[in-house]
């Protein structure tokens, strides 16, 4: 039998008590639901056991949006007080409740108390996709361990859960673990999976997943056909994603702009406006994400004027409004084409409030282009500078060598307690996705990277390299300089993967920030140097260094 604690018995004794503050509430509650037309009111002496249980429900659902703990707590010990203490229904969306109240300890706490067995797979599964979208990854972690009973509804909600999370790696251990389990994968499963492997780029992985799909007879709808596009994209196989295309159902707009999309982050703008091309013909009309993709493509290769008839497409043939986002892709065509007035003119122009967003692209382009004095307007406008706004400020002096404004903001970003957002690079050798970030040395194998990339450093710089040195947020010496640049994350992931690898295969790193010039220098020339084919996909595109170039033409 359910045995209630020292905690949940003060609960009850406070909240059922005649002086308690739980008494008026129940005399004049009137919770009133989204619909504007459902109202209840409780009093202690209209309790009716055929009726309370649904009531009680109804008060707990009122008390999530907005969050009321007073009222939750009193629920809480009339559900005690009426003896419904051990019905699934009630005590999960008790939990639920509670976590939404930001009261998490007390969520763990029912739950720790809860016999697991009380809980049947709908319950759980409600709980675990609600604590997953309140980012509690831990209780959905642990409601998922001590459910007895799983259904494929439990285990979707926990990969799901891990890749809106952004915890990929968790999301492809967790899959591992229900084949093991021999629980039936469906589509809402290798979406979610697909996902995983595409946000990683991790190609072997994602190439074992497709071919589960196909073992399986996974039948393939418009959104795993955009899916698996969007994957081997992501991956660095933009050949492969094409040949996906051409040979699937392609009615729907999704799965165009997976194309349009993957064709744009690879730099590949001739080949996105081909596509684009065979929309009409093909009776599919273009929707607002459709141009987005677009206009990207033509950002990265600097087509500036095909960027700017396709935003007039957009608004006078198709009758799409311009959103936050279609601005702030015309703001970074024309930024990155070195037509910073004409970027602030469409900023201004906008008939919609500018947001951060766009005026960090702004000041991203007055870094690469080194204007300060544009920087510093961006800089004002952005009404609470991040991390990476900081430091795209910081660069641009020390760029243009004002070594003292650069220190002002990195006083400022101490004194403000804002640190820099930390590099991570990972690469995937055979099963396991390894990560690295900026001076690491917690990978087993360090002692073995550094020795290697201090030698591959030493022979690029015989074959000519030179370290670019002038973002290094120091006025310090140029060997200092080179030391700080030596063991950024992409360079360790790199070394690891050339490690790893056999000679002339192809090496892919994925980094969470964008390059930096040293970095995308160096790639180059060891691409070169080993005649090896490197993919490096940051946060803004992908760049194939091959012989000693790059496919963005150091433009990006």
């Amino acid at each position: 039998m359910f045995r209630i604690s020292g905690s949940w018995r003060r609960l009850y004794c406070y909240y059922s008590s005649s002086s308690s503050l739980f008494s008026p509430w129940l005399q004049n509650l009137s919770a009133t639901f989204s619909t504007g037309l459902l109202h209840l009111s409780l009093s202690p002496t209209e309790f009716d056991y055929s009726q309370d249980y649904h009531r009680i429900l109804c008060i707990l659902e009122a008390c999530k949006v907005p969050p009321n703990l007073r009222t939750t707590a009193g629920a809480h010990a009339n559900t005690i007080k009426l003896g419904y203490g051990m019905y699934p229904s009630l005590i999960s969306l008790m939990v639920v409740t509670y976590a939404s109240c930001d009261r998490l300890n007390l969520a763990r706490q029912l739950l720790v108390e809860i016999p697991t067995e009380l809980f049947d797979a709908v319950s759980a599964n409600l709980m675990i996709a609600r604590f997953m979208k309140m980012r509690a990854v831990d209780v959905a972690k642990m409601i998922f361990n001590e459910v007895p009973l799983r259904d494929l509804v439990t285990w979707n909600s926990l990969i799901g859960g891990y890749v809106k999370n952004d915890m990929y790696k968790e999301a492809l251990s967790v899959f591992r673990k229900m084949l093991r389990s021999n629980v039936e994968p469906d589509g809402y499963t290798f979406a979610s999976i697909i996902t995983a492997c595409a946000r990683l780029g991790a190609i072997d992985h994602a190439k074992w997943v497709h071919h589960l799909m196909t073992e399986r007879r996974i039948e393939l709808n418009y959104i795993l056909s955009s899916a698996l596009i969007d994957m081997y994209s992501k991956c660095g196989r933009i050949e492969i994603a094409r040949g996906i295309f051409d040979s699937v159902e392609r009615t729907n707009v999704s799965v165009w702009n997976a194309m349009i999309n993957g064709l744009g982050i690879h730099g590949l703008a001739l080949a996105a406006i081909e596509i684009f091309s065979l929309m009409g013909p093909e009776n599919v009309s273009p929707d607002s994400i459709t141009f987005i993709g677009l206009l990207t493509a033509c950002s990265h290769c600097g087509l500036v004027e095909e960027g700017q008839k396709y935003f007039q497409l957009m608004k006078n043939r198709y009758l799409i409004q311009p959103q936050l986002e279609h601005y702030g892709t015309m703001v970074d065509l024309l930024g990155r084409a070195e037509l910073l007035d004409e970027a602030y003119t469409v900023i201004k122009e906008m008939p919609i409030e500018p947001d951060a967003i766009i005026w960090r692209t702004f000041l991203s382009a007055c870094r690469i282009h080194k204007n300060s004095e544009m920087g510093e307007v961006a800089s004002t406008k952005i009404s609470h500078l991040g991390s990476g706004d900081y430091v795209l400020l910081s660069n641009i002096y020390c760029s243009t060598k004002k070594w003292d404004y650069a220190e002002k903001v990195r006083c400022v970003m101490k004194w403000k307690g804002v640190r820099k957002n930390s590099g991570k690079s990972w690469v995937e050798v055979g099963n396991a996705v390894h990560q690295f970030k900026a001076g690491d040395r917690s990978h087993p194998e360090a002692e073995l990277i550094y020795k290697t990339l201090k030698e591959l450093i030493h022979r690029t710089k015989l074959e000519g390299f030179s370290s670019t040195t002038e973002l290094v947020l120091m006025d310090i010496s140029n060997e200092e300089k080179e030391e700080n640049l030596s063991y950024h994350s992409e360079k360790l992931a790199l070394t690891y993967g050339i490690l790893k690898s056999s000679p002339g295969t192809r090496i892919q790193v994925s980094k969470n920030l964008r390059t930096c010039p040293d970095c995308h220098s160096w790639m180059k020339m060891v691409a070169k140097v080993l005649n090896r084919e490197i993919i490096v996909r940051d946060r803004i595109r992908f760049h194939h260094f091959v012989d000693g170039y790059c496919s963005c033409g150091d433009y990006w």
